[in-house]
């Protein structure tokens, strides 16, 4: 009843949903469960400032909106795209499009331009200074040696400016005997530590490359998406200065999924939704229901925090979107709670039987723990049982520095062996949701990370290529794999540096 009346709301018959490949996903009935800071989603704040006119398209639910979020022009309609923020102290956003009354409507996006848009604030509004190329689904960002990447689907652009001039290129791909997962579109990439590129395609596989150029290299067999039932694209990936997160979306069934990992290659995916339909607001509280968000992109403080996304939102089903209509798309921002800087004191491992657990909460230059932080609501643990409201209880607090050290009680806090960044989740004096995931002093942030090629033969025997990927010196350790008549085989792999590789025989 409720799905029937939301798509009344935006004018849209339920005869077109099948049309439109769109389902109605169910939820797993543990999410319900969840508190407050316990999904992805809750770190959404809202949008400012509140709806402030009535804008010239767009279905009536979302008529009344303020038009200078992010871009959008009645001429033309806009599609993903991401934001630098460049030398000049000026926000860049590259974003594709095409003409609102081109023949298909939105069905013209094959033929889409990339534009290079401006801003003096981050949350726009962005006004187009010039046009790149042609192509689709940009995501830009920056090599180590300060130029500028464009990439989109079959290809990039490259500038030393953010306003170019560019060159067009085209990335190599070396598979290493693996097959590529759904093929090598909707690219998205974050910069390692030591200023290699980690990229995810829209398949879930992932890839590196020394200078985030070229070559490519495919370092895992396997989709690093959740396993549940989805029609998963658009993924983006990001690193903050302590692990790996990475939003995917269900586009048929318009939910997304929120996962972190330690290397990049291993993921565990949290509960709840990363973000759905219809779920941006005001600071009034009033709703923007758009019909679909895609093409998420995430901007990043300092410390790698996400303090702003923005998404490419329609406001009817693609294929109603038609030349000269009321309907098109444009790429918003939503400003998000970045969260806290935050270090478990523990040097030891923390087990079912440490006692006590001491955490660093950071104070910053808009934040003073002592002051803002609620301690008495305070939990902490394994996300397992801090997202459900359980966790290990604040007992007492002091101040050090512009810092607020934190004890907790060690029981219930769900932390194994296998955790690397206990969650944080609370309350401020105010209200406001406090959250972060915490460093711990005893975990390898830069883990060695063998990678096998796939096995081939070579006169009369099978070999394979192992590579440490990883940022550290790995252990001597047998690994298993697959030999070419795909049975698996144990293998003794040796001490190897970071980017070294061995060929071994079977």
């Amino acid at each position: 009843m409720k799905r029937f009346a939301l798509l009344l709301v935006f004018g849209i018959m339920t005869s077109g949903i099948a049309k439109a490949q769109v389902e109605e996903r169910q939820r797993p009935a543990e999410w319900e469960k969840l508190v407050m800071g316990g999904r992805y989603m809750d770190r959404f704040e809202a949008m400012a400032p509140s709806r402030t006119a009535r804008a010239n398209w767009g279905a009536e639910a979302v008529r009344q909106r303020y038009v200078d979020n992010g871009i959008e022009q009645d001429d033309v309609s806009f599609w993903g795209g991401n934001i630098l923020k460049g030398k000049d102290g000026l926000y860049h956003m590259y974003v594709c499009g095409w003409p609102e009354n081109s023949r298909k409507g939105h069905m013209f996006w094959p033929n889409s331009t990339v534009f290079h848009a401006t801003s003096q604030q981050l949350g726009g509004p962005y006004k187009v200074q010039n046009s790149i190329g042609k192509g689709h689904n940009p995501e830009a960002y920056v090599l180590d040696d300060g130029r500028i990447v464009v990439y989109t689907i079959d290809g990039y652009y490259i500038a030393d400016r953010p306003e170019g001039p560019w060159m067009f290129g085209k990335f190599e791909f070396d598979q290493r005997g693996h097959r590529i997962i759904e093929g090598l579109s909707n690219l998205t990439f974050c910069r390692r530590q030591d200023g290699s590129r980690l990229m995810v395609c829209r398949g879930g596989g992932v890839w590196i490359s020394r200078d985030g150029l070229k070559p490519w290299r495919q370092i895992t067999s396997e989709r690093v998406y959740p396993k549940v039932e989805g029609r998963f694209e658009d993924p983006v990936v990001w690193r903050d200065s302590l692990q790996y997160h990475l939003i995917v979306n269900d586009w048929l069934g318009r939910v997304a999924w929120y996962e972190r990992s330690l290397d990049g290659i291993h993921w565990i995916v949290e509960p709840g939704e990363a973000y759905t339909y219809a779920f941006s607001r005001h600071e009034d509280g009033v709703a923007e229901p758009w019909f679909k968000y895609e093409r998420a992109k995430v901007f990043q403080d300092g410390q790698g925090r996400v303090v702003q996304m923005n998404f490419a939102v329609i406001d009817t089903l693609k294929n109603e979107d038609r030349p000269n209509d009321t309907h098109s798309s444009k790429n918003i921002c939503i400003t998000m709670n970045k969260g806290l800087l935050l270090e478990v004191l523990n040097t030891g491992p923390i087990t079912a039987k440490t006692k006590k657990i001491e955490l660093r909460i950071r104070g910053e230059k808009d934040f003073d723990p002592a002051k803002e932080v609620d301690v008495k609501s305070l939990i902490l643990g394994s996300y397992k049982e801090v997202n459900y409201g359980r966790g290990a209880k604040a007992i007492k607090a002091r101040q050090e520095g512009g810092d607020l050290i934190v004890t907790f009680s060690g029981k219930g806090s769900g932390i194994d062996a296998n955790e690397w960044a206990p969650k944080l989740i609370g309350r401020s004096k105010t209200g406001k949701l406090l959250w972060g995931y915490a460093r711990l002093q005893y975990v390898n942030y830069n883990p060695a990370i063998l990678s096998p090629s796939a096995a081939y033969e070579k006169d009369g025997l099978q070999w394979v290529e192992v590579e440490n990927f990883g940022l550290t010196e790995s252990e001597p350790q047998t690994i298993t794999i697959k030999n070419v008549k795909n049975k698996e085989v144990s293998v003794s792999v040796p001490a190897l540096k970071p980017y070294e590789k061995k060929v071994l025989k079977l």
